[in-house]
């Protein structure tokens, strides 16, 4: 095992660790929003897509940060994106108090106002939340990959345990206090990433950091960014400057302008379009993305109504799934060596399409029967994220911290973009199909014409449906909203199918290849931070 000297046997554990309650912290600010959205559309009066939008503000800012700080953590070093994730932590937790204050007490005429104030700060806290979270990785993944860089995928996995166990213990946390989420002070449930963030901070603020790997085995900055090249900055940069142009109202001239420029800077520098096997594995984490995280995001909602009639709170479906990959990943290494990365990959998207499908049909299943699917998807889930960085690290570790993060990076935005707004798209097209078919006369009442990134789309206006007070009209809004959440799973269900598909691919070209090896550097600089 490796340390901060290459010579050494002993593994840095405390940097480690200090990474892996880090990962912790980021979860923590994942699902205290997540099982809030309720909260949060009722007390700023959202419909799904702009409850999705929220979402995706906790979530795309992160590309911007991740991808920034790999172009600079070499020169600006691990301690000061440390310090600048601890920061955006304390911004985060003080707007979104503000936000709470925007709006408790009012009423009447006043509330609107105070509703579109209250929400603009949680929305733009939320950003601040998610470049926070970007930078822990952007210094954690690299920092693992340069400590144990001859078992990279193994360590990676358990790195990323971290964030499962966020979940799972964040989880628990928030459900007892299901009380205060629902009628309280939803602050004190925010509030509970204060406690992994000062733990990471006061761990790592002092510690002793390696030189990155790349840095140790010589390779310059210029080949750092030929391996991202031209192909990784149009799509990296497509999607960052397309989120950026939807929030500032930019054109799609402006939009396409600036990620031309980028690319073209990055063509001049380098000369390269990109190591081919890191655009194709580029390509595959955008809908793995969104096949883990897109779904974990709306989880809960989509569980509400089975689980609830059950008399059980809905976040238990991502806490289960969440402590199946926790112990998974921690016990990563036989399986990544059994099976090989690409293989257990593969295995993973398969089960992945089978565990969608069957939570689909989970609307009116009984409980057993949606913790069933539940364990089949938590399993599929589990390897996906961290196992996609492994192969990076070791497919192409002349990228360094670039390519690591940038693949992270990308798979974040995409689902912050694409994944959460398209889930919410898609719940609003079939609710509002399901409503004309059962009520028209309430559908023609209810249902509003709404746009967003990827199209226009038809939505049953909340304000609306809760004017309707005939017991029909609205047990048919419930049923069509129902109707809608479920529905959104089973076509979920098509992204990890292409993924599948293109890990097959992989399979075979590293078979042609004599099998699946890492790419090992030689290292000349054993020089400590």
């Amino acid at each position: 095992m490796d340390s901060n000297d290459p010579g050494s046997t002993k593994p840095n554990m405390p940097l480690f660790w200090g990474c892996f309650i880090a990962l912790i912290a980021t979860s923590f600010g994942f699902i205290t929003r997540m099982l809030l959205l309720g909260r949060f559309q009722q007390d700023f009066a959202l419909d799904k897509v702009a409850l999705g939008e929220l979402q995706g503000a906790g979530v795309w800012p992160f590309a911007i940060s991740i991808i920034l700080f790999a172009l600079i953590i070499d020169r600006v070093g691990y301690r000061v994106a440390m310090i600048f994730s601890f920061v955006c932590y304390a911004v985060y937790l003080t707007m979104a108090s503000m936000a709470y204050s925007a709006v408790h007490g009012v009423t009447g005429e006043a509330l609107h106002a105070a509703q579109q104030r209250g929400y603009g700060l949680l929305y733009w806290g939320s950003i601040i939340l998610a470049l926070g979270n970007g930078t822990v990785e952007a210094f954690a993944n690299p920092l693992v990959a340069t400590i144990f860089r001859h078992d990279k995928t193994k360590w990676l996995n358990r790195l990323h345990a971290g964030w499962p166990g966020g979940l799972v213990f964040g989880g628990l946390i928030t459900i007892a206090m299901a009380n205060t989420a629902r009628t309280g002070d939803w602050r004190l449930v925010l509030g509970l990433i204060a406690v992994p963030a000062v733990i990471f901070f006061f761990l790592l603020i002092g510690a002793k950091y390696p030189v990155s790997e790349r840095e140790q085995a010589g390779v310059s900055y210029r080949e750092m960014l030929s391996e991202f090249g031209v192909f990784g900055a149009l799509v990296g940069f497509g999607l960052i400057f397309g989120q950026l142009g939807q929030v500032f109202g930019w054109s799609h001239t402006v939009v396409w302008t600036l990620t031309l420029l980028v690319a073209a800077v990055f063509g001049a520098y380098t000369r390269s379009l990109g190591r081919g096997i890191l655009a194709f594995l580029i390509i595959i984490m955008m809908p793995l993305a969104i096949t883990e995280l897109g779904t974990d995001g709306w989880i809960s909602s989509l569980m509400e109504r089975p689980l609830a009639d059950a008399g059980f709170h809905p976040g238990w479906v991502l806490v289960y799934t969440s402590a199946i990959m926790m112990v998974l990943r921690f016990v990563a290494g036989p399986i990544v060596h059994k099976l090989s990365p690409i293989g257990l990959l593969m295995c993973c998207a398969a089960l992945a399409v089978l565990g969608l499908f069957l939570l689909s049909r989970c609307a009116h299943a009984p409980l057993i029967g949606i913790f069933g699917a539940a364990t089949l998807y938590g399993v599929a889930k589990t390897f996906f994220w961290p196992t996609m960085l492994g192969v990076t690290a070791e497919q192409s570790p002349r990228g360094g911290a670039l390519t690591l993060n940038a693949m992270g990076g990308i798979g974040m935005i995409a689902v912050g973009v694409i994944g959460f707004p398209l889930i919410g798209a898609l719940q609003e097209r079939t609710a509002s199909q399901h409503l004309t078919a059962e009520a028209p006369a309430v559908a023609q009442t209810v249902l509003v014409h709404k746009s967003y990134l990827l199209g226009q789309y038809q939505a049953i206006d909340p304000e609306k449906a809760q004017l309707v007070t005939d017991t029909a009209g609205a047990q048919a809004v419930a049923s069509a909203n129902l109707a809608g959440q479920f529905d959104a799973l089973a076509k979920m269900a098509r992204f990890p199918a292409f993924v599948f598909a293109c890990f097959v691919v992989l399979f075979f070209y590293f078979k042609s290849r004599g099998g699946y090896r890492p790419v090992v550097l030689q290292h000349t600089n054993q020089k400590a931070e």
